[in-house]
């Protein structure tokens, strides 16, 4: 079964924005901050495309441009980027628009501050949900409280793996945050399958400044 992955890269980036109005700092986006001898966006697409995958889709949306400047010329022959039209949409809409993009059966679904979820748990979500019982009902996603079958699809986000027809048709004509369509497909029925990160700083996603401080540690 086939698998791409889709970079959510989208966002208005606001809660950065105030923290680095606040500190006196020069305005940057969080996606191309420094890291890892790069960037953050640049080290989540690494890591996705050292994995087994058809395809790698990076979507944009607000600050596209400043992004595009920034990383475009080395991923231009490895990743396809899109952009979301109108802009001022939600998570959903630009999972959405990246999985119209991509004819694979599965999606490795990912934010773009998410550096420092390393390949081998990626690996793990993906092996995970190809080998459910049933992989067509199975969501693989990295967990925020309990491992393993999960009871509840509270406080969950991406990444996770799952099949890309059946959440699309969760995602169709939705223009909101996340969790409240994964706990609608969890209600429905689907099996949420819950991955161990391998270190505690790959369930911090980089929405404020000290979240970028504590991941440079």
């Amino acid at each position: 079964m086939s698998v791409s992955t889709i970079i959510t890269a989208a966002g208005k980036n606001s809660r950065m924005r105030k923290d680095q109005i606040s500190r006196g700092m020069e305005l940057t986006n969080k996606l191309i901050l420094p890291f890892n001898n790069k960037t953050v966006i640049e080290t989540t697409i690494d890591n996705a495309l050292s994995l087994n995958i058809d395809e790698c889709i990076v979507v944009l949306g607000h600050y596209a441009r400043e992004i595009r400047e920034a990383i475009y010329d080395n991923y231009k022959s490895d990743v396809k980027f899109i952009e979301n039209n109108p802009v001022d949409v939600g998570l959903s809409t630009s999972l959405y628009n990246g999985l119209s993009n991509i004819s694979s059966d599965f999606a490795l679904c990912i934010t773009a501050d998410q550096p420092t979820v390393l390949p081998e748990t990626f690996e793990k979500m993906i092996e995970v949900s190809q080998t459910s019982q049933n992989p067509y009902r199975t969501i693989s996603i990295l967990r925020r409280r309990k491992t393993g079958l999960l009871d509840t699809a509270e406080g969950l986000g991406m990444p996770f793996v799952a099949p890309r027809e059946n959440l699309m048709e969760y995602l169709k004509n939705e223009d909101d945050n996340l969790n409240p369509i994964l706990r609608k497909i969890f209600d429905d029925g689907y099996v949420f399958y819950g991955i161990k990160e391998k270190n505690e700083k790959e369930l911090l996603n980089i929405n404020h400044y000290d979240d970028y401080l504590k991941l440079l540690d």
